[in-house]
């Protein structure tokens, strides 16, 4: 998803950083399946590791395994470095700015 492209407008980075928000909610609700698959899921099953359930094993190691796979993926492919403060000159998209560069209302 990521290009490293120059976002050069407050539009551009305002939808940016949209678009991050949102994949990072639907890296939640991923991340919340895969704790009830890896631990309700595996309830079911008579199996243990070390003396311990299987499903314990997945819903917690295996649940903070995914969560940090999840977080890689965002930063390689969805997360981009930019800087909101770096307005060009004219373009606020449609954000008053009072003296100072500061925005109000």
């Amino acid at each position: 998803m990521s290009s490293k492209r120059k976002l050069t407008s407050y539009q551009e980075k305002l939808a940016q950083a949209t678009r991050e928000a949102k994949a990072t909610f639907a890296a939640l609700l991923a991340t919340i399946v895969a704790w009830i698959v890896l631990g309700f899921g595996l309830s079911g099953l008579d199996v243990q590791l070390f003396h311990t359930p299987l499903w314990v094993v997945g819903g917690t190691i295996g649940t903070w395994l995914f969560a940090i796979a999840v977080c890689v993926f965002l930063e390689k492919r969805v997360f981009e470095d930019i800087d909101l403060d770096d307005v060009a000159e004219g373009d606020t998209g449609g954000v008053v700015l009072a003296e100072g560069g500061v925005a109000h209302e």
